[in-house]
């Protein structure tokens, strides 16, 4: 990917400590598009704790033969809250599938979530109801306002690390201790 174009799509967005928007507080979102038009991304450690993937499962026409294994819903963002995407890794690309880099991908037909439901979707997956958008450089002034750090994640952290350990997991790669953050920005 050329960075010149594709911005901070395939990075994550780390919340402030002192970011209070309702649904961004101690957030870590992965972006899956960036260009001079906007950003889209999905919160990752956020899950949802009224409704699983067994529920909906049976909302859909999913029949699987076999119980439905525990799976969590995550808000992917307060925008359009009832679509559903799956960010997932490479080892699963079907028609519908948008590769975002080597490691990650997105999807969005039911076909991924049948697949999940019979256990031959995607090694590891994040299903999000829900996304976070940005108009043009309405990020690019959030990050110069001191509202967001960016890392480079891994599929440890996006996929595998617990979603209350996600935000401080990433302080601590970024080397960060929160308690000597400033919170506001210096601009020379």
């Amino acid at each position: 990917m050329n960075n010149k174009t594709d911005f901070l799509t395939g990075k994550c967005l780390v919340a402030m400590p002192n970011m209070t928007a309702e649904h961004f507080a101690q957030t870590l979102i992965y972006i899956c598009s960036h260009t001079k038009d906007g950003a889209m991304g999905f919160i990752v450690n956020k899950k949802i704790k009224e409704f699983s993937f067994a529920d909906l499962a049976t909302q859909l026409p999913i029949n699987p033969i076999q119980p439905i294994a525990p799976l969590d819903l995550h808000q992917g963002g307060p925008l359009e809250k009832i679509r559903g995407f799956v960010l997932h890794t490479t080892d699963y690309v079907k028609n519908d599938t948008v590769v975002i880099d080597e490691n990650m991908a997105i999807s969005s037909s039911i076909d991924i979530l049948t697949d999940i439901a019979f256990g031959i979707g995607p090694k590891d997956n994040l299903i999000a109801l829900g996304y976070s958008s940005w108009t043009a450089n309405q990020l690019e002034n959030e990050i110069k306002n001191n509202n967001w750090l960016i890392i480079t994640p891994n599929t440890e952290l996006v996929f595998r690390t617990k979603d209350e350990d996600k935000w401080q997991k990433a302080m601590d790669e970024m080397g960060i201790d929160i308690n000597r953050l400033s919170y506001s920005a210096g601009h020379a």
